[in-house]
């Protein structure tokens, strides 16, 4: 069983990473990586990440840094779930540079409104500490969630409505907090 990881393991994690990249590129962070770095969450389960890199060095390298440092490591994005976001990679806050990697958090925004949709428990707590922290703000959410609700019938696991009523509701719970 792998531990669950902690900021100083995630960070290890980007050492290692960084050490195997042969060229230039951007690691981006989402989920529970981002909310550990950011220090609202003491640990998380997995580490998930995705790559605007030559990904082929860094996907063969995974699984042995996994196993070296006992983590779960997921490829996984906002994209995989609900439609880019525009401006996502610019709204993409970074973190720090390890080797030839640069590593970011992935647009808060998108992680929002994926954690909206998959609506769990810790999705749910996630998006509350992102307005709660000024991470992501409620007209800026409802803007960016318009310029996508066209785009949601390319994903069919996604209910429109149902989905629209979420993010309604994850704004009004943000705005009734002081």
């Amino acid at each position: 069983m792998r531990e669950r990881a902690t900021r100083e393991r995630v960070i290890a994690f980007m050492r290692r990473l960084g050490g195997v990249a042969g060229a230039k590129g951007r690691v981006y962070f989402t989920g529970g990586a981002s909310a550990v770095l950011d220090g609202w969450r003491k640990t998380t389960v997995d580490i998930d990440v995705d790559f605007d890199a030559d990904a082929e060095p860094l996907l063969r390298a995974i699984p042995k840094i996994k196993e070296e440092l006992h983590l779960n490591v997921e490829l996984a994005a906002p994209h995989h779930f609900v439609p880019e976001l525009p401006g996502w990679r610019e709204r993409s806050r970074h973190i720090g540079t390890e080797g030839q990697l640069s590593f970011y958090h992935y647009d808060p925004y998108a992680q929002a409104i994926a954690k909206i949709e998959r609506g769990h428990a810790q999705d749910v707590k996630d998006v509350a500490m992102m307005f709660e922290r000024k991470l992501v703000f409620p007209d800026e959410l409802l803007r960016l969630f318009a310029a996508i609700d066209p785009e949601l019938y390319r994903y069919p696991a996604i209910d429109p409505k149902s989905l629209r009523r979420k993010v309604r509701a994850a704004i009004e719970s943000a705005a009734a907090k002081p």
